[in-house]
This record gives C-alpha cells, sequence and structure tokens, in this order.
C-alpha cells in the first residue's frame, strides 16, 4: 500500500499547519495539550465517583469473567474480557473490581479526550473542543458507564477513535490512517457491535476530505469492512460475502486523482483493507480457544463451531426484526426524549419523572446545541456533516434498527398495563447520539461566549453545569448502595450448608455471587443455578457436566429445576432458594423450608428436619436465632443510611430484598404472617 497524496493549498483553517511541503500533520501540539487537559479532568472526576466495587447489572459477571478469562454473555466480548484480565493484571495493587472500573473510566476520558482533539482541528478553537470534550462526558449515560465495568465505555472509546482516524485519513489524504479506522471499526465484532454506530461518520470522514474530490474508493472500502463485521457478528453468510466484494472492489472506484489507479497500488490496498479485517476479527477465535478449558464462566460454552455461531451471533435472545415494530414508533422515539431528559440536570429530579427546572436545563443544552451546530456550519461543513451523521445514527438509527419495547419506566399509566416493557432502562444504547449532542453543546458555548465575552473560553463554564448538576445523581461512591451487591452476595452465599445448591432469579441475583466466587472466593462450595438460564440446552448441560445435575427426563411434567434438585438430593447436596425467587418456582423444588436471612433452606435435604417442625412445605418457617443475627448484621451494614432517589429501581428492590430477616422476625411464626413474607420481599 502506498501513502496517501499530501499536497494541498497553504492554510491554517481546521487546524492544517502548513509548511513548503504542503500540509504537515494536524494532530498539533496547540490542540493536543487541550485535549490532554480534557482527559485529565474527566478522568478526575470519574476516579471521584469510581464504584468502589462491583455494581448490579452485567458488572458482576464481566469482572469474574476477567477474572478467570471466561466467556460472558453472547456474543461474548472476547477483546474486552481480555484486555480488562490485562489492565487488571497491570493495576495489581488495587481490588481486582476497583482496577476494571478503572479501565472504564480511562476509556471514557480517552474517548474525550480525542472528541476535542477532533471538534479543536475542526472550529480552529481549542476552548471548543474543552468544552465539547468535557460535556459529552458528563451526560449521564455516559457518566454512569465511565464509573463502573461495563463494555459500553469502551465501545464508546473504540468508536471515537476510530472517528479520530478517519478524520486524519480524509484531512491528510493518507489511506494508511484510512485502514486504521476500518481496522478500529472490525474490532466491534470481538469487543461490542454498538460501536458500529460510528460507521457512517468513519465512511464519510475518511472519503471526505477538507478540500478536493471524494475518495468514493476509500469509503466504499471501509463501508464493506463495516458491512463484513456485521456479516461475521450475525454469522450470515450473505452479508459477509457482500462485504468482502465490498473491500476487494473498493479500489476500482475513483480515488482522490481523475487518473486510474495502478493495478499494483489497487492490489495492494484492498489487500491491506482485507488483512485489518481478518486480523480484528481473529479474536473471536479467543472464544473457541478458551471454551476448550471450560472457564468458571463460559455461558454458551463455544466449544464447537455451531456453539460459536452461537454465541456471537445472540440465538440465545430473541433479537427484534426492523419490522413488525415492538412498539409504535412514536413510543419509541418518546422513549428517546426521556432518556435525553436525564442527560444535563439529574440531580435535580433524580427520578423517571420530568420536573420543570430539569426539563428547563435540558431545553437549554438542546439550544445551545443548536448554536454549536449552526456555528460549525458556517465554519466547516465537513465537521457539521460528520456530527449530523453522528447525532443521527446514534439516535433515529438505533431506535429504528433496535426496534426496542418501551423502558422499563415509560409510558406507565398511558400505554395499556399488559404492555411489554423492556427489563431495564435503554438509555446507554444511545450514547453516541448523546455524545454528537454534548459535542455540539460545547461548540456553541464556546461560540456564544465569543459573542458576548469576547473569549471563547469563557464557555468552559457552560461545560460545568452538567458536571455540578449529574454529580450526587451519578457518584457510585454514595452508600448503602456503593456496597449492596457485595452485601447481597454474603447474604444470599453465607447462610448456606457446605455443597448446598442454591437457586436464584436473574442476572442481579448471579452476577454478585459469580463475582463473589471467582474474584473474592466466596464460598465457592455453592453451585449457583439460574433459573432463567435453563432452556439454554447449553446450561443445563454445564450442570450436568460439572456438577452432576441433570438426571434423566424421566417425566415429560418434571421441569428443570425439579430435575435438578432431585440429582441434587441425591448426591447429599442441600436445597435453597434466594428469597427474590417467585414462591411459585420455589416450591416446584418440593422442598421444606426455612428462611434463614435471605434464603429459604430445604431442611430435609440439609439434614434438618428434626431441629423445626414445620406443618406446609409452601409456607416458609422461619429460624428466629440465625435470621436475627443476620437482621443485625446487616442493620449495622446500613448504619440508618437510606437510598437516594434514582432511575433504576434496582437498589430499592435489592435494600427490601435484605431488609427480609426484620421483616421475617416481624411476621413472627403464625402461618399467614409467614405467607405474606415472600409478598413483603419479593414485590416484583
Amino acid at each position: 500500500m502506498t501513502g496517501g497524496d499530501t499536497s494541498g493549498p497553504a492554510g491554517d483553517r481546521h487546524g492544517r499547519y502548513v509548511s513548503a511541503d504542503g500540509v504537515r500533520d494536524p494532530v498539533v501540539p496547540s490542540f493536543s495539550l487541550p485535549a490532554l487537559g480534557v482527559a485529565v479532568v474527566l478522568l478526575a472526576i470519574y476516579i471521584a465517583t469510581l464504584a468502589p466495587d462491583v455494581t448490579f447489572w452485567d458488572s458482576g459477571e464481566f469482572i469474574a469473567a476477567a477474572r478467570v478469562l471466561g466467556i460472558p454473555h453472547p456474543p461474548g466480548t472476547p477483546l474486552y474480557i481480555v484486555l480488562l484480565h490485562a489492565w487488571a493484571q497491570v493495576f495489581s495493587f488495587l481490588p481486582f473490581a476497583v482496577a476494571t472500573n478503572l479501565f472504564s473510566a480511562v476509556c471514557t476520558a480517552g474517548a474525550g479526550a480525542l472528541s476535542a482533539l477532533v471538534v479543536a482541528r475542526s472550529t480552529g478553537d481549542r476552548w471548543a473542543g474543552v468544552a465539547a470534550g468535557i460535556i459529552a462526558g458528563s451526560m449521564t449515560s455516559v457518566w454512569q458507564n465511565a464509573t463502573e465495568t461495563e463494555v459500553y465505555a469502551a465501545s464508546l472509546a473504540l468508536a471515537i477513535a476510530a472517528i479520530a482516524a478517519a478524520d486524519v485519513a480524509g484531512r491528510r489524504r493518507d489511506r494508511r490512517w484510512a485502514v486504521l479506522a476500518a481496522y478500529l471499526l472490525a474490532l466491534a465484532a470481538p469487543l461490542h457491535l454498538s460501536a458500529l454506530v460510528a460507521t457512517p461518520v468513519v465512511v464519510y470522514l475518511a472519503a471526505r476530505p477538507v478540500e478536493g474530490p471524494v475518495d468514493w474508493s476509500t469509503g466504499a472500502a471501509i463501508a464493506g469492512v463495516a458491512i463484513t463485521t456485521v456479516g461475521v457478528a450475525r454469522w450470515s453468510p450473505a452479508f459477509t460475502t457482500v462485504g468482502l466484494a465490498l473491500v476487494v472492489g473498493a479500489p476500482m472506484v475513483s480515488g482522490f486523482v481523475r487518473a486510474p489507479m495502478p493495478v499494483r497500488d489497487r492490489e495492494a490496498r484492498g489487500r491491506a483493507f482485507v488483512m485489518a479485517s481478518i486480523v480484528a476479527l481473529s479474536a473471536l477465535a479467543f472464544l473457541y480457544v478458551r471454551a476448550q478449558h471450560d472457564p468458571a464462566i463460559n455461558q454458551g460454552n463455544p466449544s464447537t463451531l455451531d456453539q460459536l455461531a452461537y454465541v456471537v451471533s445472540r440465538r440465545q435472545y430473541d433479537v427484534a426484526p426492523l419490522w413488525p415494530r415492538q412498539a409504535p414508533m412514536w413510543i419509541q422515539v418518546g422513549n428517546w426524549f426521556e432518556y435525553a431528559d436525564w442527560q444535563f440536570a439529574l440531580s435535580l429530579a433524580p427520578t423517571v419523572m420530568p420536573t420543570v427546572a430539569r426539563v428547563a436545563v435540558t431545553a437549554v443544552f438542546a439550544a445551545i446545541a443548536v448554536v454549536g451546530a449552526v456555528a460549525q456550519m458556517r465554519t466547516d461543513r465537513r465537521g457539521f456533516t460528520a456530527g449530523a451523521l453522528l447525532f443521527a445514527s446514534g439516535s433515529l438509527g438505533v431506535i429504528a434498527y433496535l426496534n426496542l419495547k418501551p423502558g422499563a419506566s415509560f409510558g406507565w399509566g398511558v400505554l395499556p398495563s399488559s404492555t411489554p416493557h423492556e427489563a431495564r432502562d435503554r438509555d446507554y444504547f444511545f450514547v453516541l447520539g448523546f455524545w454528537a449532542w454534548g459535542l455540539w453543546a460545547g461548540i456553541g458555548a464556546a461560540a456564544i461566549s465569543r459573542r458576548f465575552a469576547g473569549r471563547s473560553w469563557v464557555g468552559l463554564v457552560a461545560a460545568v453545569v452538567p458536571v455540578a448538576l449529574n454529580w450526587t445523581a451519578v457518584t457510585r461512591r454514595h452508600e448503602p448502595e456503593a456496597s449492596m451487591p457485595r452485601h447481597l452476595a454474603t447474604a444470599l452465599l453465607e447462610p448456606l450448608p457446605p455443597r448446598s445448591v442454591l437457586f436464584v432469579s436473574g442476572d442481579n441475583d448471579s452476577y454478585p455471587l459469580w463475582y463473589a466466587q471467582q474474584v473474592l472466593g466466596l464460598r465457592t462450595d455453592v453451585v449457583v443455578v439460574t433459573t432463567p438460564l435453563l432452556g439454554a440446552p447449553w446450561y443445563e448441560a454445564e450442570l450436568e457436566r460439572r456438577y452432576k445435575l441433570g438426571g434423566p427426563r424421566v417425566s415429560p411434567a418434571r421441569g428443570p429445576m425439579e430435575r435438578i434438585a432431585r440429582a441434587a438430593r441425591a448426591q447429599g447436596r442441600p436445597v435453597a432458594a434466594a428469597l427474590s425467587l417467585a414462591a411459585d418456582d420455589r416450591n416446584r423444588l418440593n422442598g421444606v423450608w426455612k428462611v434463614i436471612g435471605a434464603v429459604a433452606i430445604d431442611i430435609g435435604s440439609a439434614g434438618l428436619r428434626d431441629t423445626l417442625s414445620v406443618a406446609s412445605s409452601t409456607v416458609p418457617a422461619i429460624d428466629s436465632a440465625a435470621t436475627a443475627q443476620w437482621a443485625q448484621r446487616i442493620a449495622e451494614w446500613q448504619a440508618g443510611r437510606s437510598l437516594r432517589p434514582a432511575l433504576d429501581p434496582v437498589h430499592e428492590y435489592y435494600g427490601r430484598l435484605l431488609d427480609c430477616p426484620r421483616m421475617a422476625l416481624t411476621a413472627g411464626q403464625s402461618p399467614s404472617a409467614r405467607a405474606s413474607l415472600d409478598s413483603l420481599c419479593n414485590f416484583r
């Protein structure tokens, strides 16, 4: 592959510093130093609000998988897990969870710095870049991903790095940078496909120079790499073939120059893009290789090519097609507006319900962003178009492609009560769209301050506003929330007899337990059975392979829970159920239950039947002495501290679950009072 043409007209607009030989490297110290400042500021903010331990949702699974080099839920995110593992080894002097949380902070701060550099080059104003990077980095959805172990922080950094490389490719007319941008896009398959939302921006910037003809050849090649990546991720031969054909055929399209490209250069260029794709996508092989060793976290067990396809293409999940819509488009767009209202001033009203003050701040930043978009359009049409593409693909594009159900908090009281909702609010899917909004707001703040104060650095005042108005709502250092997942894991594991088989419900039960067992080494003798996964054949096969907890399907009426409980009792293993498990599911286990803390233990399988007289197998009894000890431990941990109002009800739910020992003691031993315990503790 030959280097790109570096000739061009003199001038220093849009960050081009010129010598007698033409355009020099646009990554100049004049803009790099403020970008470094953005990284430092954002990193300081994220460290000050960083989660001190595991958090709810996917964090516990990712941390545990990084610790054992395992395979988390599909699509497996192998590159993310390897990077986390290596990062934690470098920062081995930190607690493992703190180190992996810090990785997210560094990724997001790096994305802010690169964005500041791109904006500064576009506008010629370093302070606009600084304001843009800080505002984008302090938006709620971005900030929350930056302070826990979550793949979306790394995906954001990958997307912004690809955009930055494409910007240099177009400015310098250097196809080597275009190959780098394509390589970064292809890394979305082993990292996370959400980075591909930036594809239209990357294609445009790499193909569109500041002056001169559009390089359709480069644009086609990068688009082909993106299509190939989607094809591999969806395990679709048709998509993959079309993508590769576009990559190979792209050099035949007219390039920067009018003259045809020499055959040798055309072939070398095609090979460069193909090799970039192959090298990036080869990281998926980690899933197959690592699964041969059956690591402790091995979701999907991609130890065969068929199972590898199952994991990479996410066949475990019911992925919605583009049509029919899972909700009317106006509902899906309205849901985006709900999430948009959370971005700049969440501390004014840290709940899902809008308030006048919070909406007013949102409206002000929307107006500032419009000013920024207009200002950028007037000074740099190329940069404006890139921002518009990022905003459109990160908002309307995501709405159209993902076809989500209404969010967990959206439409209650308006939509019919039977309307299905997402399991949680999905604002994090729209981060790149919000990021573009934040960048425009920074440009607008600088433009307004130049107009009225004569100095663009005054616009940094606007950058401080979302930091101040989001801080108390998004910080992860507030107790008791900060340590609740670890205390939940302790409360579910420690009361159990040795070698217990514990049935739990859902991710937020399982993942803190996986973290406690694999990272902290707590109660590794306990087998955790995640009941929603029992419909997946690979999971039942895993329980049988590792623990012989399967057994023959002797009766069609006996489901997997009953079979596993029966096999556990046959091995002399005690059977237990988290109180988060619905009573109907617990009763399918056919036990005689005694509550200790936050778990119910089958006293027959635990060899404790003689210690407690129980008249009914469906109404748990209460071990008053043991439960009182747990109530005291939890009270000492909480120390009278109350939960903050929050968008996500997860802490409220598990706070109530951890309060079950106190409520159990209050309920007493009467059958009616004990029967009400499930509704008190488990209020799904």
